[in-house]
């Protein structure tokens, strides 16, 4: 799944792709992905992009349309969604419900020359990739309800302790991902912050020491930083395979810890799972896989 870090550079580059062109033409070939029906998605056509910016893990294309009336097309691209930018797009239409394409956007520069465009592809059979057309994007429930962004200069120390404060009684691993507490971290880079900072994903939030808390804090903030750093300047075909590269324990099961050498192991869940190093952040004891449960009693 795309978390800030990737939509973070996703957004840097299509900012850059897509300045000042005009949308000329949109083609929905999964009608599950579009949430909203008012205005409608083809009123997108004709409008200019004034903008590309973040929300979590949303992307909003930020435009104007031809009655001067600002439009927004936001993305989420959800755990087995992409977008992939051509400067060439398939001439035919794209056949809905066949395939792995969603959406496609095609643009045009002010002479009406064909400037590329961007398909939104889904793999997988959960289909959750999801396309807003609206006047604003806090009309989106799941953008009004998000928590603050962690790199944000207002994220302080103390803001990062009161919702640590207020999630006592809930693992760290949950805090950390739910986008109401906190927008744009997910299932991989918890997993990162936690085995930088070496924590258990199950220790409970109210349960932390305060040296805990600010080394939990700044070990989120420099791994977030890292990776948008390392992803800077890279187009979208690239972004998935840095990602991968910049982990060092999540994806890893089986692998040696880059830290200490010991087995990365995994906690397997009904649609995820989490990975992590016993000797770096559980005492050296294997926490309980249902799996495998059984041989760790």
């Amino acid at each position: 799944m795309p978390e800030l870090p990737e939509v973070e550079s996703l957004v840097t580059y299509l900012r850059r792709t897509l300045e000042g062109l005009r949308i000329a033409g949109v083609e929905l070939a999964a009608i599950n992905a579009l949430k909203t029906f008012e205005p409608p998605v083809t009123s997108l056509i004709g409008a200019r992009v004034l903008d590309v910016q973040r929300r979590g893990k949303f992307l909003d294309l930020v435009l104007v349309d031809d009655n001067g009336e600002p439009i927004h097309l936001v993305i989420h691209l959800a755990r087995a969604g992409w977008l992939q930018w051509r400067m060439e797009l398939p001439a035919a239409a794209p056949r809905p419900g066949k395939g792995p394409l969603a959406f496609r956007v095609a643009f045009v520069d002010d002479d009406g020359v064909s400037a590329g465009g961007f398909d939104l592809t889904e793999s997988g059979t959960q289909k959750k990739l999801a396309v807003y057309v609206v006047r604003d994007p806090s009309a989106i429930e799941r953008i009004s309800t998000l928590g603050p962004e962690p790199l944000a200069t207002g994220f302080t120390l103390e803001v990062f302790s009161e919702i640590l404060a207020q999630a006592a009684g809930h693992q760290l691993k949950g805090v950390l991902r739910d986008q109401r507490t906190i927008a744009g971290i997910g299932n991989a880079y918890s997993d990162e912050i936690l085995n930088a900072a070496r924590l258990s994903p199950f220790k409970l939030a109210g349960k932390l020491a305060p040296e805990e808390v600010e080394n939990l804090y700044r070990q989120m903030r420099e791994v977030l930083s890292d990776a948008v750093t390392r992803s800077s300047g890279l187009g979208a075909a690239d972004l998935k395979a840095e990602k991968k590269l910049g982990m060092r324990v999540h994806g890893r099961t089986g692998e040696p810890c880059p830290s200490c050498g010991d087995i990365v192991r995994e906690v397997s869940f009904a649609d995820s799972s989490l990975q992590y190093c016993p000797t770096c952040q559980t005492g050296g004891t294997p926490l309980a896989d249902r799996r495998t449960s059984k041989f760790l009693k």
